[in-house]
């Protein structure tokens, strides 16, 4: 399959950006833009060599196949370690910051991770490697920061996190793209708290006015 004006931009833009760059960190780079633009079964391995311009046999070298290839397009996207490798109580602020500003490695700095997870949430080949994925590099990891750890708060956070991703990264739905720091962002650091168990009890004059009238009106007779 063939790559967009825009696509084949991008890859012009790799191959000039990092000329040290070796074959295996070449291929790695065409193989995240494929997996970002089209599902797993529309990505060849032959597409990606040509991108890169070497013989699809090498990709085979290198990787192994198709398989181990997204693997680890899958763990480089998301970073784990640069994600997680703060302290308990730096925690929210990273995941808050990492919503405002999804930005992948410094060497492979392209597309948003949640492409590669949109473009593959109905392959049923990509999914039992995304599920893996994410309950190694993200729910595991996560459930590990927690007091108490709890891979059931980790896997409800971490669906939270990619579910907030998605409406403003991918769907680009507009009142998730306003304001965004100043308002949205202090509240995605609240249900962040409240879920790894550093949220304090709820202080109703800390309330917003628009909190405070859908208290009112809850507590209202009818």
């Amino acid at each position: 399959m063939a790559l967009t004006a825009q696509d084949e931009g991008m890859m012009q833009r790799l191959g000039t950006s990092r000329p040290g760059l070796d074959t295996r960190g070449r291929i790695l780079e065409a193989a995240l833009l494929r997996f970002a633009q089209y599902s797993y079964e529309e990505t060849k391995l032959r597409d990606i060599a040509a991108d890169v311009g070497i013989d699809v046999a090498l990709v085979h070298r290198t990787f192994g196949s198709k398989e181990r290839l997204f693997t680890e397009v899958v763990t480089i996207a998301f970073q784990p370690r640069q994600l997680f490798a703060v302290d308990r109580g730096e925690l929210s602020a990273r995941l808050t910051a990492r919503l405002l500003e999804p930005s992948l490695d410094q060497a492979l700095r392209v597309v948003d991770p949640l492409d590669i997870l949109v473009r593959n949430l109905l392959s049923p080949e990509a999914i039992p490697i995304l599920r893996a994925a994410m309950a190694r590099d993200v729910v595991e990891p996560l459930a590990s920061k927690l007091d108490d750890p709890s891979p059931q708060r980790a896997a409800l956070l971490a669906a939270c996190l990619a579910g907030i991703g998605i409406f403003r990264h991918v769907l680009r739905t507009e009142p998730l793209l306003e304001e965004f720091d100043d308002h949205i962002g202090p509240l995605v650091a609240r249900i962040i708290d409240l879920i790894i168990g550093d949220a304090p009890a709820a202080d109703p004059r800390s309330a917003t006015p628009s909190d405070r009238s859908h208290q009112q009106a809850a507590s209202s007779p009818e």
